[in-house]
């Protein structure tokens, strides 16, 4: 049974993220890479957000390794629906699970700015 609005308020979520869980989980289907280290984000109801991720790529961050904008560019959606870099481009991440960076698609979403 779907949960509604005010059953994840109830959990103690915000408006935001009560609001998009009560909706459906979406799904990226498309991520085109922009400079400032942003990415326009196509989600399989259509919908086109800007997700700003430069605050991410800071010293220390897991996604520090693909902080290169060559690398950063790289970005790719996974088998499901969220945001991923292979930190080596050369290694097979399907055989090599720690060289895969990925980014949850519900985040993204919810990080993420309509445009």
């Amino acid at each position: 049974m779907a949960r509604s609005y005010t059953d994840y308020i109830a959990m103690g979520m915000d408006e935001k993220t009560a609001r998009y869980f009560s909706t459906g989980r979406r799904r990226i289907c498309v991520a085109e890479p922009h400079e400032g280290y942003r990415l326009i984000l196509t989600f399989d109801n259509g919908e086109r957000r800007m997700l700003d991720c430069s605050t991410k790529l800071s010293k220390g961050s897991i996604f520090q390794k693909v902080a290169a904008p060559e690398d950063f560019n790289r970005v790719f959606v996974d088998e499901n629906g969220n945001l991923a870099w292979d930190i080596d481009p050369t290694v097979d991440s399907t055989k090599v699970w720690n060289n895969r960076i990925d980014f949850c698609r519900d985040a993204c979403y919810l990080e993420s700015t309509e445009i």
